[in-house]
């Protein structure tokens, strides 16, 4: 439940801030000050939260979780993918209401213009990496492997949302609210995937028979 209702209130807040210039945007804009230097490289990073990079690797991992959890007898094998692949559309459904009713404007680097909060790019990498990790885990035996899809991972998100942020695209609070809204939709994956339970040994099962 922590991992639900900690990013909601926070997420709560910022957006608050966001609505009411609180003070917190204060704060945000001197740290954005101090972090943008639009390079290749920030360029380069905050491409990782596109959607035409992020998403093919969430419909790889798709892929691979439900053809080995189906290849295992694991009852309602569909579940888990069905549940990442909605994540992964709740994330335009949710970020563009989002955009429109805060309409907060972009950093000095970017053309005038709003509809920065919360950062959509980092929203899709948040989900897409984290819903990949998430989904691939259970099907790897070693315990160095999974730790290094772990660190991989958190290396995507933090290069997207560093990229985003350094090359100015983003207020770094913009960053900070996706990845509240990224962790309720990463926690409602793990709900919903839990309830897929694996075929008890010496159980038939419905699709080859004798286990």
């Amino acid at each position: 439940m922590l991992l639900l209702v900690v990013p909601l209130l926070l997420f709560l807040l910022i957006t608050w801030q966001v609505l009411a210039d609180g003070p917190l945007l204060g704060l945000d804009e001197r740290l954005s000050d101090a972090l943008v230097r639009p390079d290749r490289a920030s360029e380069l990073l905050s491409d990782l939260g596109n959607v035409e990079v992020a998403v093919p690797v969430l419909a790889l991992a798709l892929a691979v979780t439900a053809w080995r959890l189906r290849a295992t007898g694991t009852d309602r094998w569909w579940l888990p993918p069905a549940a990442g692949a909605a994540a992964m559309v709740l994330v335009p459904v949710l970020v563009a209401p989002m955009k429109a009713w805060t309409d907060r404007p972009g950093t000095p680097a970017v053309p005038p213009a709003t509809g920065y909060f919360p950062s959509g790019h980092t929203a899709t990498a948040t989900v897409a990496y984290g819903t990949a990790t998430l989904l691939l885990l259970p099907l790897l035996g070693s315990p160095a492997v999974r730790r290094g899809l772990i660190a991989l991972c958190a290396l995507l998100v933090l290069g997207a949302s560093y990229g985003l942020v350094r090359r100015g695209y983003h207020w770094p609070l913009d960053v900070v609210g996706s990845w509240c809204l990224g962790t309720m939709l990463l926690t409602g994956v793990v709900l919903v995937s839990r309830s897929s339970r694996r075929t008890s040994v010496g159980t038939p099962s419905r699709r080859s028979g004798p286990s």
